[in-house]
């Protein structure tokens, strides 16, 4: 299990073939490759700036990455957050989840995405072809999908 927050661009099949290397114990791996997208909400965007609060991000994200672990059986998995400057078409998050089934592995990569998407600490700002620049807000649909995932509370809370 790994949370790793860096400027630097990562190679998605070196990951994949990392975390899978010599593990006779998965039988599927899921991933998920976020890019920077060129346009949103209709406006087109020419860069995007990503910040975080480090530690408290890698701890938040090994948080939410040790429930994944919890709730599905997971052989291994990964989180790559990318933070700084960045243009569209950059790769900016990778996830990989590893279990012995894959369902397990198609789950908590869904729930971590989801989780990346609507609640982890990161801040991204996009700057658009006039040179504007405006904070990212989460998505109402990504606060749905992320809600599907809510444990319900016990009974002696």
């Amino acid at each position: 299990m790994a949370v790793r927050i860096q400027e630097a661009d990562f190679d998605v099949g070196a990951e994949m073939a990392a975390l899978s290397a010599g593990r006779s114990d998965v039988g599927g791996v899921a991933s998920f490759v976020g890019l920077v997208r060129d346009i949103a909400g209709g406006t087109a965007v020419t860069a995007m700036t990503l910040e975080h609060y480090p530690g408290m991000t890698e701890g938040e994200l090994e948080r939410v990455e040790a429930e994944a672990c919890a709730r599905w059986p997971l052989q291994a998995s990964l989180i790559v957050h990318r933070v700084g400057a960045l243009k569209p078409g950059d790769n900016i998050v990778l996830v990989i989840t590893a279990s012995r089934h894959r369902q397990a592995a198609f789950s908590a990569a869904e729930f971590l995405m989801d989780y990346l998407k609507s609640s982890a600490p990161f801040w991204k700002k996009e700057i658009d072809a006039e040179g504007r620049a405006g904070w990212v807000e989460a998505r109402a649909s990504d606060e749905r999908a992320a809600e599907r995932w809510q444990l319900p509370a016990r009974a002696d809370d």
